[in-house]
């Protein structure tokens, strides 16, 4: 039997045909006027997506370098910051201040998957009143779970803090209007939504930001965002860019523009609400209080071996899910619904997720699953 390999994990995602062959393409020069048109093409698409007026930075790397750009260029030794812990990306901040010694203090979200009511973080910012920053995330990827960003940036406007949010996964599929929700920082990375191989990161500054951004004295080199500045004024990047990601780029972002944000929006709303109909046709119990739209995360059920269950599928079925990340680590499974992704993807996500607990001993009504889905795609289809 020809086995295909199904790509359904919350990043990479699928890469859309034409900005595959993109990548085929012949390589050209970064230092010429053909890149330059090309390069603030996709810088206005970035814009766009983060739904805002400032200027959007490119940056080779994956996401994590720019939320390290972000902590080294807001701030300086001894300053003070909050983060939001809520599952391994939001620890992910505090570990990138504890690297340039920054006093941070984290609002820890216990368990993973716990809601963060924006009344909590204004408690937290009135009993640190030298608070510089606080680091927030969008889309908790190892948990599933969405956090109230405009009511953060409602909370942290009130304050001399910046508001800095990881939207590394969340950009583009779930609203999150940068400069309407008063957020300071906005990051966001390309193997999720903005649906090419990972390689390409993107930031962008509020005024409030850029003013604490002057008076930074944290080391910096090839994170420089003042360099970036610079040279966005002159349509180019200070380091030598990924040419053939900013090309791929350029396509994804033409069929997200083509579909507008709000049917972006719309679109992975619905492949969210087919899988979670499927999971819970099922029996299966959802992780997160609050989950958003860019995975589902379930709870493994009794008697099952969760690093079985997620290697069955990734190994017999081929269909790539991800398993449970440290204190979840065997405990639950996460189906990514993001990107260059369409209801067949989550047809073939439940489909091979009920072979797959057949497989492995799980009591339910075989087709449950698929038929709930398929009820929802089929009421949403257009």
């Amino acid at each position: 039997m020809i086995k295909k390999y199904y790509l359904l994990s919350p990043g990479p995602t699928p890469v859309p045909e034409r900005a595959l062959a993109a990548a085929a393409e012949p390589i050209f020069h970064h230092r010429t006027p053909e890149f330059s048109a090309l390069f603030m093409e996709v810088t206005e698409g970035i814009k766009y997506v983060f739904g805002t007026k400032e200027d959007a930075y490119i940056l080779t790397s994956s996401g994590t370098g720019a939320m390290e750009t972000a902590v080294i260029n807001l701030l300086s030794p001894g300053d003070k910051v909050l983060t939001v812990n809520g599952g391994k990306f939001g620890e992910r901040w505090g570990n990138i201040c504890k690297a340039y010694g920054i006093a941070y203090k984290e609002i820890i979200l216990d368990p993973w998957g716990t809601d963060l009511p924006k009344e909590k973080l204004e408690a937290e910012l009135k009993a640190m009143p030298d608070c510089k920053a606080v680091f927030a995330t969008l889309s908790e990827t190892s948990s599933g779970a969405m956090y109230d960003i405009q009511g953060f940036g409602e909370v942290v406007a009130k304050t001399p803090a910046v508001l800095v949010v990881d939207g590394i996964s969340g950009a583009g599929v779930t609203p999150c209007p940068m400069d309407d929700w008063k957020v300071d920082v906005f990051l966001s990375g390309s193997q999720k939504s903005f649906m090419i191989p990972p390689g390409l990161a993107f930031i962008a500054l509020s005024q409030k930001a850029w003013a604490l951004a002057a008076e930074s004295k944290l080391p910096k080199f090839y994170f420089d965002l003042k360099k970036a500045k610079k040279n966005l004024a002159n349509k180019t990047t200070p380091w030598t860019p990924a040419v053939s990601l900013v090309v791929q780029q350029k396509h994804a972002l033409d069929i997200i523009k083509n579909m507008g944000l709000e049917g972006l929006f719309s679109h992975h709303r619905i492949l969210a609400d087919a899988t979670r109909a499927g999971v819970k046709a099922l029996g299966l119990d959802l992780l997160p209080q609050k989950p958003g739209n860019v995975l589902t995360c379930c709870k493994v059920p009794a008697g099952i071996d969760g690093g079985k269950l997620v290697k069955t599928m990734q190994g017999k079925y081929m269909a790539y899910i991800a398993g449970g990340q440290e204190p979840y680590k065997g405990k639950i499974f996460r189906i990514a619904h993001l990107g260059y992704m369409g209801g067949f993807d989550i047809m073939t996500a439940l489909s091979a997720l009920e072979m797959t607990l057949l497989d492995l001993g799980y009591k339910f009504e075989a087709g449950a699953g698929i038929k709930a889905a398929q009820a929802v795609l089929r009421e949403n289809w257009q």
